[in-house]
């Protein structure tokens, strides 16, 4: 039980986890949100260039995020996750032309390496047991210390699956979330690795049930809410300032910080976090696939590396895409339409379409920045951090947000319990 109010600084997933973890806790919930919308990377909105809802972002869940589905079992949206029963992956390679499905098994015991049509085209059996170092990496370097990083394996699965996982070229990334990445998933067998996408979009799924949730339980939320300092007296936040307001805390009320890491190193004086990031490039075309094409698929030699189908429209992300930052938005456009042509067999010109730059959507997943990441606990005794940035043993993934919120509400939840057992001794005779 929350003993006073709990305000929570940031409306992204990390922010509104926490919320909905402390809604039911018995104190106060604020959530303080700088723009006008919650969601952070992860929400939809209606785009004019396309006359469509679209995502700010692709993103893939798996069956595996057990955080992420808790949560949306939680706020009454699991429902909106689609995907098919079975571990099943569509790829493409651009410049042979092959396309085939990986199709790990259900169970632990990796049988599906030992048939040709469930493993990638071009390996044997034996390619695979390379992957058996990742499991236990030791020290956190690079991966290239770990696994070799060439070859038809690395190129067709091993460099797909951790780059659209850490936003990172896989050489250069940590092996220890390159590792986390495979215990989550291959290495639990195929049930682990269920593909699923918010087929209505990501604020349906994942945003608009949240802030419902949140207000059928009394919690606050309050937009164009910018908080640009926060007081410190000893070793506890003191007070919030916002733009317009400040808010004075009292003895029981806590902070749950869940803003990106430079938002929160400018308000903790001292507060140590990654410092570099990772840039993602999200175009969408207004076009709808043809029958049969599939809801996801991988790329091999393209722009881009994945493709996701919707009803009305396909959608590609590019990953560690700090390359095409500067590029201009019709040549990048045009460069993935080239790609998405081929696969579907489109000879018509390039529809309506719209490209997100995120410059810096996640830290870069090098070992050194991965070392960074704070834990959910600060100097100060009742500030608590969130967010995929900080230190989750995860990736920088929606199940990273989602695991960071709980960990910083169970947090304040612990804390609050033992002030009220503390109490409890000291009237005891």
């Amino acid at each position: 039980m929350a003993s006073g109010t709990v305000h929570i600084i940031g409306a992204g997933l990390a922010g509104l986890s926490a919320a909905v973890s402390l809604v039911d806790s018995g104190g106060d919930v604020v959530v303080h949100e700088l723009a006008r919308h919650a969601g952070g990377r992860c929400r939809s909105y209606f785009e004019p260039a396309l006359g469509l809802n679209i995502d700010n972002g692709n993103h893939l869940l798996l069956s595996a995020n057990d955080a992420a589905l808790s949560f949306l079992e939680t706020i009454g949206s699991k429902g909106k996750l689609a995907g098919p029963n079975e571990a099943k992956f569509a790829f493409a390679d651009l410049t042979s032309g092959e396309s085939w499905t990986l199709h790990p098994n259900e169970g632990p015991i990796p049988w599906w390496i030992f048939v040709k049509d469930r493993r990638v085209p071009g390996t044997r059996p034996l390619d695979y047991l390379s992957m058996l170092r990742l499991l236990k990496p030791g020290a956190d370097e690079s991966l290239d210390k770990i696994i070799d990083c060439s070859g038809i394996l690395y190129e067709r699965l091993s460099r797909p699956l951790f780059l659209a996982a850490l936003n990172t070229e896989p050489r250069e990334a940590s092996a220890l979330l390159a590792s986390a990445i495979l215990r989550k998933t291959l290495a639990r067998g195929g049930r682990a690795c269920h593909p699923l996408i918010a087929s209505e979009g990501l604020g349906s799924a994942f945003i608009d049930p949240a802030l419902s949730y949140l207000d059928r339980n009394g919690a606050k939320v309050c937009f164009m809410h910018q908080l640009r300092r926060i007081e410190i007296a000893g070793d506890r936040a003191q007070s919030l300032d916002f733009s317009d307001d400040s808010i004075e805390l009292a003895p029981g009320d806590d902070v749950v910080l869940a803003v990106p890491a430079a938002v929160a190193r400018l308000l903790v004086p001292g507060l140590q976090g990654p410092g570099r990031f990772r840039a993602i490039v999200n175009a969408h075309f207004k076009v709808a696939p043809p029958d049969g094409f599939p809801r996801l698929l991988g790329i091999v030699n393209g722009t881009a590396e994945w493709l996701f189908a919707y009803p009305d429209r396909i959608s590609a992300t590019i990953s560690a895409a700090d390359r095409f930052i500067e590029t201009a938005r019709e040549e990048l456009a045009e460069a993935i339409w080239s790609d998405i042509a081929k696969l579907i067999g489109a000879e018509r010109a390039m529809p309506p379409w719209h490209i997100v730059k995120e410059r810096r959507a996640t830290f870069a997943a090098l070992p050194e920045e991965n070392a960074k990441r704070p834990g959910p606990k600060t100097r100060l005794s009742n500030l608590y951090l969130a967010g995929d940035w900080t230190a989750t043993g995860l990736p920088a993934t929606i199940e990273g947000a989602i695991c960071s919120g709980k960990t910083a509400a169970s947090l304040v939840l612990a804390k609050s319990r033992q002030g009220l057992n503390g109490k409890g001794r000291r009237r005891t005779p």
